[in-house]
């Protein structure tokens, strides 16, 4: 497949056998939905054929598809043999009168309704939709008339149902919580068909994946393991054939001495065996890979106080409903790296947007342009920051802070004027930007992109405090380990919304855990955390 002068793959012959799972990995631009698209045959190859199984299941990506039906049935039209039966079945009901033809029609129907688990279906589905965090309430209401991050949960449980041979999941892990990630993970691991998912979430890949196809050097490789695996195996490889050109070109720079000083003389029989063995030896040549890695690094102005902000009380509820946060109190010293935790809608980003609003270095406009809130940020309690403290914020609504119109070098120069044009194109070298992408307007971003200038702009703020709600939306592998390594090393506060399971493991000091309007506040790494958690549950 090629677009242009650009070849994503050639000539790739590959299989994927029953009983394992693949992760399908590469950068962004790589070809990974393009490839997804060729195997469920949503896209035909430009050259070669692809051969699939009969019952195939697809994450379809349009939530708008199916806002005619109900939750419940959306999730059982995974299975399309059972659904066209249920259908056709439901019509004959219908019919005033019935011929013989439709009580034999009906038998044969009710036998594929038997061969599919069509009895259970509901029972079935309903799991899949509790298993992902998708309330019983809500199984009978219309599509239409839920959240979008909702909708495609339901899609993920309508690609899940019905047992299909094959599994092809494009980032199932967006709009997931922790506990629906982990609910997945065990339900995947069961699964005993063919499963190939592209994901951005290295800890997924790792706990789920017995392979890896990754799409490199326009062809497709197939590494065993998870995704470290694949890392480890794939330096491995490069490593030994550099090393193996390298003594290569040193035999064949000897060889060739001989040739230049004897080619003239009595060893012409000599020098000929040494330009054979100069052909023979011809350097492997290494195709570029297409990995690039972005460099972040978090620095700071000026160290704040010691004790950074200051939560007393602090509770919200809208329209005057049951509090989202109720009377939560807490006290951050510099250097903690909180992780806010819980499921989806629980009041995270509402508890960030609470400290923001109250922020000496968040103006209110931009706020206001992110979250899309009118009302009054805090219904009561206090917040209080400390001494010298400078936030730099990256909204989980990104792209709302990116005004159109205007050049990327244009739009970081605004954050700070008294930078060169040097130093922001510097930052934007580092985030992958190559010199011409620079005057890139920012209507055309990628997801990806807004992402990345972004973080430059945090990088030329450098701030003390570091909010960051879901930074790992739309980066790709590369850019997640370059975050997770920079917070790591940075020497501030951090107030951090992910359900990436590694950021938060390898990241966090401390865990803020949402749950039933309640925060627990937990002073320990996550690890810690779930072992408390762990004994609390054996204990009960």
């Amino acid at each position: 497949m090629r677009y242009g002068a650009k070849i994503l793959f050639e000539e790739v012959s590959t299989a994927f056998t029953p009983g394992k799972r693949y992760g399908l990995t590469g950068p962004n631009g790589a070809g990974k939905t393009t490839f997804m698209n060729l195997l469920s045959g949503d896209l035909e190859p430009q050259k070669g054929s692809v051969v699939r199984p009969k019952k195939l299941s697809v994450l379809r990506q349009d939530q708008f598809a199916f806002d005619a039906y109900r939750v419940i049935d959306t999730v059982i039209m995974g299975n399309k043999r059972l659904w066209a039966a249920m259908e056709e079945r439901n019509h004959i009901y219908e019919k005033p009168e019935m011929s013989n033809e439709d009580g034999m029609r009906l038998g044969e129907l009710e036998g594929i309704v038997g061969e599919e688990d069509g009895y259970s279906a509901e029972t079935d589905a309903a799991i899949l939709l509790q298993g992902l965090d998708i309330p019983d309430a809500l199984h009978e209401r219309k599509m239409s008339e839920i959240q979008g991050g909702q909708k495609m949960r339901v899609l993920l449980a309508q690609a899940l149902f019905g047992h299909p041979q094959a599994l092809l999941l494009d980032e199932p892990t967006n709009h997931l919580d922790l506990d629906s990630i982990h609910w997945l993970q065990d339900f995947l691991n069961r699964y005993d068909g063919v499963l190939i998912t592209i994901s951005h979430d290295r800890h997924f890949l790792n706990s789920i994946c017995t392979h890896i196809a990754d799409i490199d050097y326009e062809t497709i490789i197939t590494y065993t393991g998870g995704y470290d695996d694949m890392v480890m195996a794939k330096t491995q490889v490069r490593s030994q054939i550099e090393g193996q050109n390298a003594q290569r070109e040193k035999k064949i720079a000897q060889l060739q001495e001989f040739i230049a000083r004897f080619s003239a003389g009595t060893r012409s029989s000599q020098v000929q065996s040494r330009r054979k063995e100069v052909e023979r030896l011809q350097v492997t040549e290494l195709a570029r890979s297409n990995i690039a890695r972005p460099f972040l690094k978090f620095e700071m102005k000026r160290p704040s106080g010691k004790h950074i902000l200051e939560l007393e009380g602090v509770t919200k509820s809208y329209d005057a409903e049951v509090d989202i946060i109720q009377s939560f109190t807490a006290s951050v010293l510099r250097g903690e790296k909180i992780a806010l935790m819980g499921r989806n809608g629980v009041g995270k980003t509402t508890l960030l947007n609470a400290l923001l609003a109250n922020s000496p270095t968040t103006p209110e406009t931009e706020l206001r342009k992110t979250s899309g809130y009118a009302g009054p940020f805090l219904s009561d309690g206090k917040v209080t920051w400390g001494h010298e403290a400078a936030v730099g914020y990256f909204p989980q609504d990104h792209r709302s802070l990116i005004e159109p119109g205007m050049s990327i070098l244009d739009w970081i120069f605004q954050w700070d004027p008294s930078v060169s044009n040097e130093e922001i194109r510097g930052l934007l070298g580092q985030m992958l930007f190559v010199r011409d992408e620079a005057t890139k307007k920012t209507d055309v971003l990628s997801g990806g992109e807004a992402a990345r200038i972004l973080f430059c702009k945090l990088m030329l703020q450098k701030p003390n405090v570091l909010v960051l709600d879901e930074p790992t939306n739309h980066l790709d592998l590369e850019s997640i380990n370059a975050l997770n390594i920079a917070l790591q090393r940075y020497q501030g506060t951090v107030l951090l919304v992910t359900h990436d399971h590694d950021l938060i493991d390898e990241v966090a000091t401390r865990i803020w855990h949402f749950d039933d309007h309640k925060i627990e506040d937990f002073k320990g790494t996550y690890e810690a955390y779930q072992a408390a958690s762990q004994q609390l549950a054996v204990g009960k």
